[in-house]
């Protein structure tokens, strides 16, 4: 009998090895003056269903609507897109209870901060309307440091309404951290910066930029798995641009669009990522469209259209593929909810599991571990 209890307390051990295995944390940045919202939310998320449930949240955050988490999974930083007044703040991260400590914040030095990056050394900011880059130091609380250089950008586009004067839209690290490459949505341009983790103040060194299509208004960039092809989303045009990629080098191959043949509407271009066997990439679009566009990945870089499939919401803004790469889940600006989509491995298409994180103005979604 005592043998039998043995048993099966050791399969029960190992069945809870198992659930465990399959739990996440996923971590949701908000706008927090459109709705009720406390800024920065953390559920737990279940890999191998789809559930969720709510762990923690801050309190009294204004607009951290892109987040960033440390490599060690124990901090979390954040822009606070706030006009003129927009800072940038970092949190003692606590996976397992999913709790977020305040450490402090430092001004972003540029209006609207509208994404962030970090590695160990520091945090990187895009700001929207300051049209710049701002560098942080990390410290060794966590708390990261005045701006140690500002990198400002300058020009301006042919979209009277939107292309005013430069509008930094997003950073990015190369695969080999190396450089970092950030879109410039005013002035049509991407730069190519390289990268010196450990200067005092040029952190940040130019290499190349390359220009695209006049009032295309590039937004956000990915990188394939091999990190040969960079794959850049205009979001005024529609336009996808695939580059091949090599040393801090940008060289165009091709170009197609998320737009369907026969759409006439609004949109706005949002969000782009590849799933993690690198066979597939997805694509966002706003406006009327409210779509997410499939790609198939074909061995010389260039895409395939596989379809496109309704986001179930509006305003699609920030997408995550969980890292089972079963689900991939939208965030919704304007109907407060995250879509959890059932991912099909082969094909690419995404399937409604009729799940919902009903959440206020939902913008930013990183997976970390539990």
């Amino acid at each position: 009998m005592k043998k039998y209890f043995c048993f099966f307390l050791l399969i029960f051990a190992l069945a809870t090895i198992h659930a465990q295995k399959n739990k996440l944390n996923l971590i949701i940045g908000t706008y927090t003056n459109s709705c009720e919202s406390k800024g920065i939310y953390v559920y737990e998320f279940d890999s191998k269903t789809g559930d969720f449930s709510f762990k923690n949240a801050t309190a009294n955050v204004i607009n951290p609507s892109y987040l960033t988490v440390s490599q060690e999974n124990d901090y979390v930083y954040s822009v606070n897109e706030n006009g003129v007044e927009s800072t940038v703040s970092s949190f003692k991260y606590n996976a397992s209870s999913g709790k977020l400590n305040f450490i402090n914040k430092q001004s972003s030095k540029g209006a609207d901060p509208c994404y962030i990056i970090n590695d160990d050394k520091n945090v990187i900011v895009a700001n929207y309307s300051g049209g710049n880059i701002s560098v942080f130091g990390k410290n060794n609380d966590g708390s990261i440091s005045e701006a140690k250089q500002i990198v400002q950008h300058y020009g301006k586009g042919i979209n009277a309404k939107r292309q005013k004067g430069p509008h930094v839209h997003m950073v990015h690290f190369s695969p080999d951290k190396k450089f970092v490459l950030s879109n410039d949505l005013g002035n049509d341009k991407v730069y190519s910066y390289q990268y010196n983790p450990n200067a005092t103040n040029e952190i940040l060194k130019i290499k190349d930029s390359i220009s695209v299509k006049s009032g295309s208004g590039p937004r956000h960039l990915t990188f394939s798995k091999d990190g040969k092809f960079v794959y850049l989303l205009q979001e005024l045009d529609g336009a996808l641009t695939v580059f091949s990629y090599s040393n801090g080098i940008l060289k165009k191959i091709d170009e197609t669009t998320i737009l369907a043949k026969d759409f006439k509407g609004t949109f706005g271009s949002a969000d782009i990522h590849i799933s993690h066997d690198g066979k597939f990439l997805y694509a966002s679009n706003r406006g009327e469209a409210n779509t997410i566009t499939i790609f198939k990945i074909l061995k010389n870089g260039k895409l395939l259209l596989k379809g496109q499939a309704s986001t179930l919401g509006k305003g699609p803004r920030n997408f995550a593929i969980d890292p089972s790469g079963k689900f991939l889940l939208v965030a919704h600006q304007y109907t407060n909810d995250v879509v959890i989509f059932k991912r099909n491995k082969t094909t690419g298409a995404l399937a409604d599991t009729g799940k919902r994180i009903n959440l206020c103005s939902p913008v930013c979604l990183v997976f970390t571990k539990n």
